[in-house]
């Protein structure tokens, strides 16, 4: 089984953002410090582009010199969004095979722990067919890498247009099916699984949503959340981020999700818009959702008293 990070924090789970590396890798970790970050998500490299100029040792050791200067932990490398390992085109699927692999070594190079990565989309092939392509690739990237530290995370998707990894069900047919046992995740996008039929609105909800989980995949495979709000309502299968609290899903089902104690040590990753502003406001709202009533937050902000961010 994955072996999860031990971030020993007492009262909440380790909260962060997917920071900019502008300028440097390394930048990201001194940027994620001055929004509030406990851990980060990064690019390894530009996410439109199919290639990247490889890392050099000097480029990984001030990585990893900026994070002991900094405190913050990178739980995360986020792939290319051109990668489909699902891909019917040929060309696509070799380049996104070529690409994947290339993702891994720069993990495991960095000493980031966690891949995500999109299982990817079936383009009219069938599911059954697309989740084994994927399946499969993954597999091979991976003996191909050379990769022994890092763990790839599916992450749950909307669902939007053909792509696979909407339903539990099928990303534990993909686990399986790849082979790669312990060095195969999930990482729950909140958005993601709102719009494709998880109702985590409630503490109700919330409680269903996580024992059926448990029940397909196992929460001890649940190693990352992306926590975002849901511009669509519930069920769209349409994939549109929202400020947290200025969604369908609202404040509420955070606060369940940020202190429920089965999720105390597993990092949950912003991924709204509006940059690192509103990163640095969302941090401090999921900070106050901890252990207080939502009602008691807004009496507090109206008066102005909250001093808890």
């Amino acid at each position: 089984m994955p072996q999860p990070i031990d971030f020993q924090f007492k009262n909440h789970p380790p909260l962060g953002a997917h920071t900019s590396i502008a300028g440097g890798l390394f930048n990201a970790l001194h940027r994620g410090r001055e929004i509030g970050c406990d851990v980060v998500q990064i690019f390894s490299k530009n996410q439109m582009q199919w290639d990247g100029k490889p890392l050099t040792p000097q480029e990984a050791d001030a990585f990893k010199a900026a994070v002991s200067e900094t405190g913050v932990r990178p739980v995360t490398v986020h792939d290319a969004y051109l990668i489909n390992l699902g891909a019917t085109n040929p060309r696509t699927w070799q380049r996104s095979r070529r690409a994947f692999t290339d993702e891994l070594k720069r993990s495991e190079l960095l000493g980031v722990p966690y891949l995500v990565m999109h299982p990817g989309s079936h383009l009219g092939a069938g599911e059954e067919a697309g989740m084994n392509k994927i399946a499969d690739s993954l597999r091979q990237c991976r003996e191909e890498s050379g990769a022994q530290q890092v763990t790839v995370l599916l992450e749950t998707t909307a669902g939007q247009g053909t792509n696979l990894g909407y339903r539990f069900e099928q990303l534990r047919y993909m686990m399986d099916r790849s082979g790669l046992g312990g060095k195969v995740g999930v990482c729950l996008d909140t958005c993601h699984v709102f719009a494709a039929g998880y109702d985590i609105r409630t503490k109700k909800g919330w409680q269903a949503v996580k024992a059926e989980f448990d029940r397909t995949i196992g929460l001890d495979r649940l190693l990352a959340f992306h926590v975002n709000d849901s511009k669509p309502e519930f069920g769209s299968r349409v994939d549109r981020h929202a400020r947290i609290g200025q969604g369908e899903i609202g404040l509420a089902g955070f606060r369940h999700l940020i202190n429920d104690p089965d999720f105390r040590n597993i990092p949950m990753i912003l991924e709204v818009p509006g940059g690192d502003q509103a990163y640095k406001e969302d941090l401090q709202l999921l900070r106050r959702l901890i252990h207080r009533p939502i009602k008691k937050i807004g009496q507090d902000e109206q008066n102005g008293q909250d001093k808890t961010g």
